[in-house]
């Protein structure tokens, strides 16, 4: 067992819920004629960010679907907003994150180079799944789920050296190659860039009314093989994370997984609503007493020592007590 594992506090923002994809397993997306369908609002979203700096989180999580644009009417909704753009007002909300006193990490989906210059700048991390690097039934009416794709946005993100969360889902009809893989193609593109700072392995979880309700969770035996395969063939330097809310972590922490990703004491996880946040002191009894829990911010800490960061959250990262890990007693 390692003598640590991370985690970060954060709140988790879904900016909306349109999205071009139509994934098999996705409970989060809404049409845009579904009354649960938003484009959440800076009135809505500033109480969060201030709860969430009231609270001790260092982290903004914006999510939200791919290219909403893309669908038809959405483009009204962020006009009555005063956007014409939606990287525009990403940009907004992250630059809204930074005068709170929370860091941004943006979950952009397919994004362009020069979008995603633009979110390196008031970001201090950026993330995408690239769940699989195989093409499987449940992506085939979802564009954006092509690999080729996802891969690109990756390797975009090293060429503008941007620290970078990506990960492979687990239990959606791929094979242990098929992991094994798309497992290689991030670690390839790591040594080239140098700019993966952690691996989510997440378990697929099934959704009531998606396509993909009745398959099952992967067991925990393949759980533990994928963590196992990710802590040998990706480069020491990157983290292996588990999501303590989906799965017991302290099985997989045995096979190599290093942190926990981010928790919120304030906001629920909105991709997997059924699925609270462990406390800081569950997610301690989760682990063992025999690991301590480190806190960190969402950029990691080798790329805060190479200034892999803009000028725009400098001042904020230097004023969060840690440019590294802390202990939670600390």
């Amino acid at each position: 067992m390692p003598s640590f594992v991370t985690f970060a506090k954060n709140v988790f923002i879904p900016v909306t819920n349109i999205c071009r994809n139509n994934c098999g397993y996705c409970g989060f997306k809404r049409e845009l004629n579904d009354p649960e369908a938003k484009l959440m609002t800076p009135q809505e979203i500033a109480p969060i960010l201030s709860k969430g700096k009231e609270l001790g989180c260092s982290e903004a999580l914006f999510t939200f679907g791919e290219c909403p644009e893309d669908v038809s009417g959405f483009s009204f909704l962020l006009e009555e907003l005063g956007f014409s753009n939606y990287i525009d007002y990403i940009i907004y909300l992250c630059e809204l994150a930074i005068e709170s006193g929370l860091l941004p990490h943006t979950n952009a989906g397919i994004i362009d180079y020069n979008d995603l210059k633009r979110l390196g700048e008031v970001n201090s991390s950026l993330g995408l799944m690239l769940e699989t690097t195989a093409n499987l039934p449940c992506h085939h009416d979802s564009p954006g789920k092509r690999p080729e794709k996802r891969v690109e946005v990756l390797k975009n993100a090293g060429k503008l050296r941007i620290p970078f969360t990506t990960g492979i889902l687990v239990g959606i009809g791929e094979t242990r190659t098929d992991r094994i893989n798309s497992l290689k193609v991030i670690s390839q593109l790591h040594e080239q860039y140098g700019h993966i700072q952690e691996v989510i392995i997440q378990n697929f979880k099934p959704k009531i009314g998606t396509g993909m309700e009745n398959k099952p969770n992967p067991k925990s035996s393949v759980m533990i093989d994928t963590v196992k395969l990710a802590r040998d063939i990706l480069q020491d330097e990157i983290a292996v994370q588990v999501p303590p809310n989906l799965i017991e972590p302290r099985i997989l922490i045995s096979a190599g997984a290093t942190d926990l990703g981010g928790i919120s004491p304030e906001t629920i996880d909105w991709i997997n609503p059924e699925s609270s946040w462990p406390s800081v002191d569950r997610l301690q009894e989760m682990v063992g007493n025999d690991i301590t829990l480190r806190e960190r911010l969402p950029i990691h800490p080798q790329y805060i020592d190479k200034g892999w960061y803009s000028s725009k959250i400098a001042e904020l990262i230097t004023k969060l007590n840690f440019k590294g890990y802390k202990r939670i007693d600390s």
